[in-house]
């Protein structure tokens, strides 16, 4: 069955970086489109990033622009986020998300098919 597997997680002080990974499995990774969504307790979840499967598009939501990059590695079936200068606004779990279809709206958490079980980051001030 398809599984995708987030790491890379943690606690760290504002202003600190940390880089999440997802590996995929039991899916054709490179024919998917994938996101990085982002849930903080008490909140919705909420979208961070987007790298279509050619990876010819990529979208950041506002909040994270010019912090966060998302790339991805189709051999080894893996979507990567780098977090730079973090901020204690950032502390949420995280998950990683795919879609095979095209998606015009990729904010929409329910246009994913398949997700990961999250990983933690807490940020500090």
């Amino acid at each position: 069955q398809v599984q995708l597997v987030e790491s890379g997680g943690g606690s760290v002080q504002a202003g600190d970086s940390l880089r999440l990974s997802c590996v995929g499995s039991g899916l054709t990774f490179s024919r998917y489109h994938l996101g990085w969504f982002r849930q903080a307790p008490g909140k919705e979840r909420e979208f961070v990033a987007y790298i279509s499967r050619n990876e010819g598009i990529t979208e950041t939501t506002d909040s994270v622009k010019g912090r966060f990059t998302i790339s991805r590695d189709n051999a080894k079936n893996t979507v990567n986020l780098q977090m730079n200068s973090l901020k204690p606004e950032d502390t949420a779990r995280y998950y990683c998300a795919a879609t095979v279809r095209f998606i015009p709206n990729k904010a929409l958490a329910t246009m994913y098919d398949y997700w990961g079980q999250g990983t933690q980051v807490s940020v500090s001030s």
